[in-house]
């Protein structure tokens, strides 16, 4: 069973390489088919496969199966999920008298 922290680590994995960025900013136009990503990108088959199986594990990206193509979107749920994740993670915690008596 994977912890919190690696489920989190697979978000900004997601947000870790320039290809799987580019891949982002293309799906920002809506859904693409893989054939359409292999066209607009300098990635083969497997390298394609690669970064969208990282970018659908994040939850960042959705992916549905179309006869023998896989068509990518953005989640709005992932994409929610990542924001709120980044911003939690960021926020300083209230600092209380409570908290600075005890140092």
């Amino acid at each position: 069973m994977a912890t919190a922290y690696e489920e989190h680590a697979k978000v900004f994995k997601a947000f870790c390489d320039e290809k799987r960025l580019r891949i982002l900013e293309l799906l920002r136009g809506g859904e693409k088919c893989a054939c359409v990503l292999l066209e607009q990108l300098d990635l083969g088959q497997s390298g394609i496969s690669y970064h969208m199986k990282i970018l659908v594990e994040s939850g960042i990206v959705a992916s549905r199966q179309d006869g023998k193509w896989t068509h990518y979107k953005i989640s709005e749920k992932g994409s929610a999920y990542a924001a709120a994740l980044l911003k939690e993670l960021t926020t300083p915690n209230a600092v209380t008298e409570e908290n600075i008596c005890r140092k």
